[in-house]
């Protein structure tokens, strides 16, 4: 495994962060110093001059609201603002598309990054998804049964109607626009798109732009859900 990436499934930073700390020196395996690109093995020994303490990991359910951009905001685009109030800088896993809204992860933890966006795990993101028009069931059949893009077919999905217009849909891999790509192969348009819940962790009435921290029992089944404790 390469180094960056284990030490961010140690929680000692992101991928990103590793890198800088291999860049400053600060990085050892077996007593010298690393490079940008090492692999290690889980029998040899790393240190990172500096850190004396295990950092404490941090978790938040985040609602974004429409027009604000996930990922590396350009120009004007608004972007998630600054969570001041936690005392640690976070980020956000996974993406919503700038005109999407709902539920996003903020961490410290890269553990979760590779965990919930690596598709042999099969993790669980639900979304209320509305359409331009009506529905038929041969639409609902095959957004179920896995629709044939550019990237491959999609994986099988759970889609439940709630009225003609609008349904929920569970789905356990996640390409880059995939609900929008998927509704237009077969002729339809996203009018509204929501992800309500990833694994156990719901949206549930959390206000547009605010934050709740993820603790106790629905914490604790996260991490067991991705194999992280």
């Amino acid at each position: 495994m390469r180094i960056n990436k284990y030490l961010a499934h140690k929680g000692v930073a992101t991928r990103t962060g590793v890198d800088e700390l291999i860049t400053h020196s600060k990085v050892l395996i077996n007593g010298k110093l690393a490079k940008l690109g090492d692999k290690v093995l889980e029998t040899d020994v790393v240190e990172v001059r500096g850190v004396h303490h295990k950092k404490k990991l941090v978790y938040f359910a985040y609602n974004k609201p429409k027009g604000v951009v996930s990922t590396n905001p350009q120009g004007n685009e608004k972007s998630i603002p600054p969570m001041s109030d936690i005392g640690v800088k976070v980020f956000p896993i996974g993406r919503l598309d700038k005109e999407s809204h709902g539920l996003l992860i903020l961490t410290n933890d890269g553990r979760i990054t590779d965990r919930l966006l690596n598709p042999i795990y099969e993790h669980q993101k639900e979304y209320v998804v509305e359409v331009d028009r009506r529905f038929t069931p041969g639409f609902q059949k095959n957004m179920q049964e896995g629709v044939k893009l550019s990237d491959g077919k999609t994986k099988p999905a759970q889609v439940n109607r709630m009225n003609d217009t609008t349904f929920s849909l569970v789905l356990t891999e996640g390409r880059n626009r995939q609900i929008r790509r998927m509704t237009e192969k077969l002729g339809y348009t996203v009018r509204d798109l929501n992800r309500t819940r990833i694994q156990n962790i719901e949206l549930a009435k959390l206000p547009p732009n605010s934050h709740r921290e993820i603790i106790g029992e629905e914490l604790k089944t996260f991490l067991i859900s991705l194999r992280l404790q």
